[in-house]
């Protein structure tokens, strides 16, 4: 994996021309059955793929936290909504709650998460793969395939499975 891992920002970085063009033709034109399509892509590459082998996400970005997200994970520590996010969190430029530090501090060094049952609805949904309309969140897409290397995946067979002209 840390060779996998190694390698994923400059193959990422190798196919970004092409998979912006792809994610364009496919924003204009979506097929009718691409939530279904990527819905199986979804599952199949997660068969394969154990994030806890991995933990990319958690180890170099941080999720959105939404205020629902606060008041369930400070809940779940015993904390006030306030108190968790002064420990925790930052209000980013777009004025959202995000993580102080990056790697995520909720991540063990065995990859599990501390908060897991009630992690951020970002997380949760991470690498948002299996998304309905998801040729309308490709500028997430694009960024989320250089640190998930089932993203990435996801992608190439994608552009196999769906072949644009």
């Amino acid at each position: 994996m840390t060779e996998i891992l190694r390698n994923l920002p400059g193959k990422a970085k190798e196919k970004h021309t092409e998979n912006k063009k792809y994610f364009a033709k496919l924003r204009n034109k979506p097929p009718k059955k691409i939530d279904y399509i990527m819905q199986e892509l979804h599952e199949e590459e997660f068969e394969r793929t154990d994030c806890l082998h991995c933990a990319n996400c958690c180890k170099t970005t941080g999720p959105l936290f939404t205020n629902a997200d606060v008041q369930r994970i400070a809940k779940h520590l015993r904390q006030k909504p306030q108190q968790f996010i002064a420990q925790y969190l930052r209000v980013d430029e777009d004025n959202d709650y995000v993580l102080q530090q990056v790697p995520c501090s909720f991540l063990g060094s065995d990859n599990y998460c501390s908060i897991y049952e009630v992690r951020p609805k970002a997380c949760r949904e991470f690498p948002h793969t299996n998304r309905k309309k998801f040729q309308q969140i490709s500028h997430l897409t694009l960024k989320n395939v250089t640190i998930c290397p089932a993203a990435f995946n996801i992608v190439e067979e994608m552009k196999k499975r769906i072949p644009l002209k």
